[in-house]
């Protein structure tokens, strides 16, 4: 059995954690943005092809929309309660 100490954070290591956090949500709204951009293209090219029409396209490109900035806020309300989190002594 081993036993590691771990110190209390001190306020330099919780800016620094709340610095990383703000980055790994940074490369998930990226993430989201392309899934987004796929999605698009993929619209595009199927009505390109005659596949889907021009309404069915507009409404799914605003569902898609809509669906973004949802997960987007959500990602962003989540970031800003683990930084008040790690930021309370």
């Amino acid at each position: 059995l081993m036993r590691i100490p771990i110190p209390s954070l001190n306020e330099e290591r919780r800016a620094e954690l709340k610095k990383i956090m703000g980055g790994l949500a940074e490369k998930a709204k990226i993430s989201m943005r392309n899934i987004r951009r796929e999605a698009n293209d993929k619209l595009k090219k199927d009505l390109k092809d005659k596949k889907i029409s021009e309404d069915e396209n507009k409404n799914t490109e605003k569902k898609i929309q809509n669906i973004t900035d949802k997960q987007i806020s959500e990602l962003e309300n989540r970031l800003k309660e683990k930084e008040k989190e790690i930021m309370t002594v």
